[in-house]
């Protein structure tokens, strides 16, 4: 199965949009649920998680690649692409800052000179280069072993999260939009588009720059319009939606856009200061054009917002299912704990009929429990149409959201205080790839996923 066809369907989410409505607002809401069964202790005290499920750690920071790089550290968001004989194309972001020691060339930048600079984004002078940018491993899940790795795109700054394309790419996107400076050569804060390959192939580092220059942090595609929905890590951010010129080609250019809400213009839909979002309701947008898209004042989220666009709070994981998408944003809510949105777009997306059937936007997921869910980042959709939730924060657990709208705790990370992050199933649905940041750490786990029990029968 490809990984854009791991959807929920249309009927199953709008049943799981009214249990979630009902637990998200039962504030008498504070037990722990298992979908898997409760969390078995890891006697290696690093990753618990339910009994018959094993973790297996598959690259760790510092270790040589096959292209004789170092494999970088802060490993972020991630995507798996079909390979060759049941293999598994794994592209994985890295959310390191120029000049890094934990980068891929050394902790003395000692390997710089193994890399043409014209491959690079940001050469950094020799000195400082951008140290994010992306690894591909070559994945074999009947031997659990990494068969090749190999640094896929080079020089960028702080590639936080992004999306797979239908079309067999991943966008990795830069959170940073720092200026030309002594140590950087050129601007950042964009989306780079690398290609899943099997063999060792360097993306070009090229800026999608019409996508926008902001705190970009994960994007998804709609397989059916071709256009790209984008979320932006700050405290006052937007929601952004590009129409590419040529579909599949987003280096042929587009439009901007910012979410508006119909009904109210400039909409706060972070519920800081009160519910002015309301779990089981449905809202009309609209989307606005912005122009002066590379913002060299960084000033994009305070046009779009005086121009009616709405505010989020954190926008962070995004994933496109069945006819929708859903994004993260980590800090929303009253209690700042963490909401998830759902977006249903019109049948019209994107053309002049759409003003006449708009797209909806629903609040699927607040919590006000941070023993339930807590800062919830990256996100994916398994195959069996559950949210998979990576929290960001010091006592980080991987949490599940069911169909039907239960939230459900599958993984805990009692080695460390990091964060996870880039949660992503593999095409065949056997191993859930994520990363624990701060440890440096790429894990697969397997384990029997067709074991899980209906929550709603679970007292």
């Amino acid at each position: 199965m490809k990984r854009r066809n791991f959807i929920l369907q249309t009927s199953a989410i709008s049943l799981g949009f009214l249990g979630l409505s009902r637990c998200a607002s039962d504030k008498s809401l504070t037990k722990e649920m298992f979908r898997y069964g409760p969390l078995a202790k890891d006697p290696k005290e690093y990753l618990d998680l339910p009994k018959g499920f094993d973790y297996k750690i598959i690259s760790e920071v510092g270790g040589k690649m096959d292209d004789g790089f170092f494999i970088p550290g802060a490993p972020d968001g991630m995507s798996t692409f079909a390979g060759q004989g049941g293999k598994v194309i794994l592209i994985r972001n890295h959310e390191l800052n120029p000049g890094v020691e934990n980068g891929p060339f050394g902790s003395n930048q000692e390997l710089l000179d193994q890399i043409d600079k014209t491959a690079m984004y940001d050469h950094g002078y020799g000195k400082t280069p951008g140290g994010g940018g992306t690894t591909t491993l070559v994945y074999n899940e009947v031997s659990k072993q990494v068969e090749l790795e190999y640094l896929s795109l080079a020089g960028t700054i702080r590639n936080c999260a992004g999306g797979p394309t239908p079309w067999g790419s991943w966008l990795s996107c830069e959170e940073n939009v720092a200026p030309i400076t002594e140590s950087t050569e050129v601007e950042h804060g964009y989306n780079f588009e690398v290609t899943a390959s099997e063999t060792i192939a360097r993306s070009a580092p090229l800026p999608l720059k019409a996508m926008g220059r902001f705190n970009h942090e994960a994007v998804c595609v709609d397989p059916r319009t071709g256009i790209v929905y984008q979320t932006e890590d700050r405290g006052d951010s937007l929601i952004y939606r590009f129409i590419p010129t040529t579909k599949s080609k987003l280096a042929d250019g587009g439009r901007l856009q910012v979410l508006c809400f119909r009904s109210q213009k400039r909409m706060d839909a972070r519920n800081w200061s009160g519910r002015n979002i309301q779990i089981g309701s449905n809202y009309d947008i609209e989307w606005i054009d912005i122009d002066n898209v590379e913002s060299p004042d960084d000033d994009l989220r305070a046009r779009g917002y005086e121009m009616g666009a709405a505010r989020f709070a954190r926008g962070e994981g995004m994933w496109f299912g069945n006819n929708e998408l859903y994004f993260a944003c980590t800090n929303g809510g009253p209690d700042e704990l963490g909401q998830v949105f759902r977006y249903v777009p019109s049948e019209y997306e994107g053309t002049s009929q759409e003003k006449n059937m708009p797209g909806k936007l629903y609040l699927f997921a607040e919590s006000d429990n941070k023993n339930i869910l807590k800062n919830c980042d990256n996100l994916t959709v398994s195959p069996w149409g559950d949210i998979i939730l990576c929290e960001d924060h010091s006592d980080a657990f991987i949490r599940g959201i069911t169909p039907d709208g239960q939230i459900y705790t599958f993984g805990h990370n009692v080695g460390s205080q990091s964060e996870f992050a880039g949660a992503t199933f593999s095409p065949s649905g056997n191993t859930l790839f994520v990363n624990i940041q701060g440890n440096g750490h790429t894990l697969a786990i397997t384990g029997p996923w067709d074991n899980r029990v209906d929550l709603n029968k679970v007292s």
